[in-house]
């Protein structure tokens, strides 16, 4: 007598529908803007930052891959870091929200965000509980133009600005 088992067989995830809200702000863009003073750290000084983002859809578009990089600067331009940050953001459909991590130069830590679209902003913030946590947005101001801004609650209730930064699509 032979048994038969119908075991149900892996398949490969389908992009979410809410994939097509992150498109605009997920593209190649190039940047400048003002970094705060305090907003490296207690007396840092004011610093510009001129920076540009590579993004690309992966894995049949479950998410976008990015490489951001920026060069900060005193006011008299004297060097003072290049920054770069990998990106990875999609739906995360168990959590029913957007998700995202981030690893950079900065320091030995993965962090992980949770973001939201209102409009033409959108918004994550960390998803540690713990204090400080950062709060980043995406303000789009156009079809090939947006803002980005980063900022921090050390009290869990006051937001303050590190950084923000003009953002505009590449031409040609």
């Amino acid at each position: 007598m032979t048994v038969e088992t119908s075991a149900a067989l892996p398949r490969s995830a389908s992009a979410a529908a809410e994939m097509a809200g992150l498109a605009p702000f997920y593209r190649d863009w190039r940047w400048t803007g003002t970094i705060q003073a305090g907003g490296m750290g207690p007396g840092s000084p004011e610093m510009t930052g001129t920076g540009s983002a590579r993004c690309l859809l992966i894995q049949d578009g479950l998410w976008y891959d990015c490489d951001f990089s920026q060069e900060q600067r005193l006011a008299d331009g004297t060097p003072v870091l290049t920054w770069k940050l990998h990106w990875v953001t999609g739906w995360d459909a168990r959590a029913g929200e957007y998700r995202a991590s981030s690893a950079d130069n900065n320091g030995p830590t993965l962090s992980i965000f949770r973001g939201r679209i209102d409009g033409a902003t959108l918004t994550y913030e960390s998803l540690d509980e713990a204090l400080p946590r950062i709060r980043l947005t995406w303000i789009l101001d156009g079809p090939d133009e947006a803002r980005w801004r980063n900022e921090i609650t050390l009290d869990g209730t006051t937001w303050s600005l590190i950084e923000e930064y003009r953002m505009v699509a590449p031409t040609g």
